[in-house]
């Protein structure tokens, strides 16, 4: 078995765990110390592939935990300055992701794309003895823009290494997507597993084209085209359009299906995020809620939008307070080819919630 560390073991644990359990090991730096097999006994939940997986392909195991902890990192990046800021305090997060919110939402879909990103990427470059670069499909040409200016009249073909998403993401169905029982009642598994998708077509559905010239001269006879993953980036961005613009549903009687909240709503699509309890303000502090409120929060207070102070502050107002920073100062340019710059301490004026 390969070794996993402290935070791969517990973001393997979220991946693995019921809702009511993630919340205890979702961030980064778990003190939960345990080998894989002793996680695979333990997690009860684990059965068929899963199972399979968690034995004997560790490695898997090991761009499962990555992928995870990217998406981390994207959810602390697009929600930095909103009320709530994707915080991975253990005493509040559990209590977040015991609520069928948005926020559950997007970090469910964002773990789930991230998973994908990650094992995809791995196969790319030849870490992974199980894939590798993406088999040539019978694709039509890709359009004259993904190919290039002076396309009209070249050759092309579809070549390269291309990113296997298609195994990505069945490793990121098989983690994810844990394996309960769905009642009449259980919403909260048919929210879940909805927001998985979404996170991960986020990635499948939006694959680029990359093509490379060939001929003598730059002539660019030939391009030889492939299927690249979009930026995870992008991915985190996409996310956040959809959460901004999440469904409010319930369950139905059949316990199968999930239904709009509200008269004339069309029924949400697979990309849509969606939730059925609204979220709280998250302005106080509050472990019932999960919410870490905004007070001593940095604010903007020329912004206007999510992060100015009057909404982050929740109109309480803010302070005003000279830090020092250190930053690169005085630098030169010395041939060749090295920029040398001296450490400055600077004063910056900063808005703090009150």
């Amino acid at each position: 078995m390969l070794p996993l560390s402290r935070s791969q073991l517990g973001l393997f644990f979220i991946l693995l765990c019921p809702a009511n359990i993630i919340g205890l090991w979702w961030a980064v730096g778990s003190p939960l110390v345990m080998d894989p097999n002793s996680i695979c006994r333990k997690t009860k939940r684990l059965a068929g592939k899963q199972n399979e997986l968690c034995q004997s392909e560790p490695e898997i195991v090991n761009e499962v935990a990555k992928g995870a902890k990217l998406g981390v990192r994207e959810c602390q990046y697009q929600f930095r300055s909103r009320r709530w800021n994707c915080t991975s305090h253990n005493k509040y997060f559990g209590k977040i992701l015991q609520q069928d919110i948005r926020e559950t939402a997007f970090v469910y879909a964002i773990t789930a794309a991230g998973v994908i990103h990650a094992v995809t990427q791995a196969c790319s470059m030849g870490e992974l003895l199980q894939c590798g670069c993406e088999v040539t499909r019978n694709w039509g040409p890709p359009s004259p823009l993904a190919i290039g200016p002076g396309a009209d009249g070249s050759a092309w073909e579809w070549g390269g290494c291309g990113d296997d998403v298609e195994f990505g993401y069945e490793k990121s169905r098989q983690f994810m997507d844990a394996k309960r029982k769905k009642g009449k009642s259980d919403i909260r598994t048919l929210i879940d597993l909805h927001n998985n998708e979404a996170g991960r077509l986020a990635v499948k559905n939006y694959m680029r084209t990359e093509c490379k010239c060939h001929g003598l001269s730059g002539s660019c006879t030939l391009r030889t085209c492939w299927k690249k993953m979009p930026h995870f980036r992008e991915v985190g961005d996409r996310l956040l359009e959809r959460f901004n613009g999440a469904f409010k549903v319930m369950g139905g009687n059949d316990g199968k299906t999930i239904i709009p909240v509200g008269h004339n709503i069309k029924p949400p699509d697979k990309q849509d995020l969606i939730y059925s309890a609204e979220s709280p303000d998250f302005c106080q502090a509050n472990r019932k809620t999960g919410s870490p409120g905004t007070r001593g929060r940095v604010c903007n207070s020329t912004a206007l939008d999510v992060g100015g102070c009057d909404l982050l502050c929740c109109g309480r107002g803010q302070r005003e307070e000279t830090v020092v920073v250190e930053e690169n100062c005085l630098c030169r340019f010395h041939w060749c080819c090295v920029v040398q710059c001296k450490k400055c301490n600077v004063k910056k004026e900063l808005s703090v919630c009150l």
